[in-house]
């Protein structure tokens, strides 16, 4: 009897509990809002879009070109040895937790994608609201060419029409898509970017949003990689006619964001992020008052770019780079660091908070110099050495302009020239890999032998897929070199 009793009773309680779990799933959401309802209206698809930008972190770009090129050495806690020394693999842990740029960088293509699907019926109320659809398709349609070149920097060869490019993302979709060639996907991102420029603002009111300048600086960076050296010309000019050079103190103070001088994009940074941390730590102060050194300063200038600038009269040095005197009292303690993003100062809320500056009129110089070599425009009036002087005048108190007898001379001039004035910005690992050039260390600034010197045309110039893309994606295709 008690036994059929207890069974009874199982039985009931069986029912009850899958009838319930039934009832659980079919409770309807009440906190999910499906896109036709969240991107109703024009003001919400700005929203969304504004929602894009803040998932936009070109901070690990900034770091990955710091790592792995001749910019930066060890500091006093050197834990980066694959990436620093170009042993990693699609599964290291230094990619999968650092650079993996698949992640970041669709993910604001789908952002951007959801509101390009919606804008077409959101509902605007008004003439302002009218214009307001149009700068937000522009704000969209350049984030989504800015993020596939970004993409195209990480894993992907240089410029070859037939060389394997990445999935290019039009549509809000988890279906998986395979990689295709780099001539269809350029068409794509210049397409992106043609119909951007027509729709962005033409003007700089606000820098922490896409701008139409931003879209010929984002066109003549394409061009340089794709070697299309008119556009490249016609597009970094553009730019240059908009936004003068700065000069003195207008330059010293772009890095401490009093300024947008040279700007027409950048991203805005709280203390949330801080970038300076990543060269230079937290500093604190004592009871005394005495500032107190940070734990571990992780990565610092090699001797090879600290001995590259001439540091009486190149304001970029003061700029970019201090001997720190309260890091040279400390034992055991590198005092030669970055100052390019330090911030409002040691121990002060804002240390080591500073904005991404995403295109500079001094690229669109170096850019329009390169470009100008490659097609023969060596000297005179409208050539590569004109641009070179006028950057240099504008950096170095006292200088003499210089005359370049021969391509090579210049092009040679002009890398150098980049890896001065763009330091710490996220292009020098690329430069050297677009212009099939190693990466040559002092060995000063290699902990060992493995970091001296990364060959030209290394299949490590291309980063791998991450393994975390190829289990997502069947259709996903590892780069040379890698094993999954």
């Amino acid at each position: 009897m008690n036994k059929k009793l207890l069974r009874l009773i199982f039985l009931c309680l069986a029912f009850v509990s899958i009838f319930s779990c039934k009832k659980l799933i079919e409770i309807e959401e009440t906190d999910f809002i499906d896109a036709d309802l969240a991107l109703k209206t024009v003001p919400n698809t700005e929203q969304a879009v504004i929602g894009a930008y803040a998932a936009l972190g070109n901070e690990m770009g900034i770091q990955l070109n710091g790592v792995f090129s001749d910019e930066l050495k060890p500091g006093d806690f050197y834990v980066s040895t694959s990436t620093h020394e170009w042993q990693y693999t699609s599964n290291d842990i230094g990619i999968r937790d650092n650079y993996t740029a698949t992640t970041a960088y669709y993910y604001v293509v789908d952002r951007v994608n959801r509101v390009l699907k919606a804008l077409p019926d959101a509902v605007a109320i008004n003439q302002a609201e009218e214009a307001l659809r149009n700068r937000v398709k522009g704000e969209a349609l350049f984030l989504r060419a800015f993020c596939h070149f970004e993409l195209f920097r990480y894993y992907c060869d240089n410029y070859s029409a037939e060389g394997l490019g990445m999935p290019y993302v039009e549509e809000p979709s988890l279906t998986s898509l395979a990689r295709i060639k780099m001539g269809p996907y350029f068409e794509k991102i210049e397409a992106d970017i043609a119909e951007a420029k027509n729709l962005l603002p033409n003007n700089l009111t606000d820098v922490f949003r896409a701008t139409r300048l931003a879209a010929f600086g984002l066109h003549a960076r394409l061009a340089l990689y794709k070697r299309d050296w008119a556009a490249a010309i016609a597009n970094s000019t553009e730019y240059i006619n908009g936004i003068p050079l700065a000069t003195g103190t207008g330059f010293e103070r772009i890095w401490k964001d009093s300024t947008a001088n040279e700007i027409a994009f950048k991203l805005k940074r709280t203390t949330a992020n801080r970038i300076g941390s990543f060269y230079r730590g937290l500093f604190t102060k004592n009871a005394a008052g005495q500032f107190i050194a940070p734990t571990n300063i992780l990565w610092i200038p090699s001797d090879k770019l600290w001995n590259t600038y001439d540091q009486t009269n190149d304001i970029r040095f003061k700029a970019y780079l201090i001997n720190e005197p309260v890091l040279a009292a400390t034992p055991n303690k590198p005092s030669k660091i970055v100052n390019k993003y330090s911030g409002s100062g040691y121990a002060t809320n804002n240390e080591n908070v500073a904005d991404l500056k995403l295109f500079r009129t001094a690229e669109m110089y170096l850019i329009r110099a390169e470009a100008r070599a490659e097609t023969g425009a060596i000297s005179g009036a409208g050539s590569a050495e004109a641009d070179v002087n006028t950057l240099r005048a504008a950096r170095i108190t006292g200088y003499t302009n210089v005359a370049f007898a021969s391509k090579d001379i210049a092009i040679n001039a002009i890398i150098q020239e980049r890896y001065k004035e763009l330091a710490f910005e996220g292009h020098r690992f690329w430069d050297l890999k677009r212009r099939g050039l190693p990466v040559t260390r002092l060995a000063s600034d290699a902990p060992t032998p493995a970091g001296l010197t990364l060959p030209a045309g290394n299949f490590r110039f291309l980063l791998p897929i991450p393994q975390v893309e190829i289990l997502a994606n069947a259709l996903m295709e590892q780069n040379p070199g890698y094993t999954n």
